[in-house]
């Protein structure tokens, strides 16, 4: 519910819906490099891709939209920004009250170390680890669900010594990757997938077949 995902932040990150409005995180998983990027990468070949990510989960979210011609459907993605710079919503944060993955902070942790550092929080799956990225809002701005119970994300970074880890390696070893195997995960990117995120964006094309 909206509500919930209010509830836990300042006004200025509100989402302007009712507390009870349904809304849905979507995830992406592992295998979406290959179910749903390579695909829409050859079908699209002669148009212009600016980003084939951020346009392959568009084209796939409005298709969920036309599955619900009656319905008022609202989508929010991960990379749209207010015209203050603020992202429209946070996605980690919405994430975790959806119950989807927990997100770990450094109010997580009770003897933090990192004294005046800035420390920034990330979400970690129960199933595929740090190996999975959160794409957009799925709002039902029409639909009301008083009566949602709201399931608590899987802490699956239990320990202070391994949330200290996770958080250490995230934000001063994020390049490495090292972060996302954090927990035994059932799955993650193949090594095409990892060249392909570790390959700055205006050479990605070249790794599609795209140049």
């Amino acid at each position: 519910k909206v509500g919930w995902y209010n509830a836990v932040l300042q006004p200025a990150f509100h989402l302007p819906y009712p507390d009870d409005t349904l809304a849905f995180v979507v995830l992406s998983t592992p295998s979406m490099f290959d179910k749903a990027l390579k695909p829409f990468v050859n079908k699209e070949r002669l148009k212009i891709i600016r980003d084939p990510v951020d346009q392959c989960v568009s084209y796939h979210l409005s298709r969920v939209k036309e599955k619900f011609p009656d319905q008022r459907v609202d989508i929010i993605f991960d990379y749209e920004i207010l015209p203050s710079r603020k992202p429209k919503f946070l996605a980690q944060t919405a994430a975790h009250v959806a119950g989807a993955a927990y997100y770990y902070q450094r109010k997580d942790v009770k003897l933090d170390p990192w004294g005046e550092k800035k420390i920034y929080g990330v979400c970690i799956h129960p199933k595929y680890g740090g190996w999975f990225a959160i794409r957009g809002l799925v709002l039902f701005p029409d639909i009301q669900v008083p009566f949602l119970e709201q399931s608590a994300p899987i802490d699956c970074v239990s320990t202070e010594e391994k949330r200290i880890d996770l958080l250490e390696q995230f934000n001063f070893h994020w390049r490495d990757g090292c972060y996302r195997d954090i927990i035994e995960v059932k799955e993650k990117y193949s090594e095409e997938q990892k060249t392909y995120f570790a390959t700055p964006p205006a050479e990605r094309f070249k790794l599609l077949g795209l140049t």
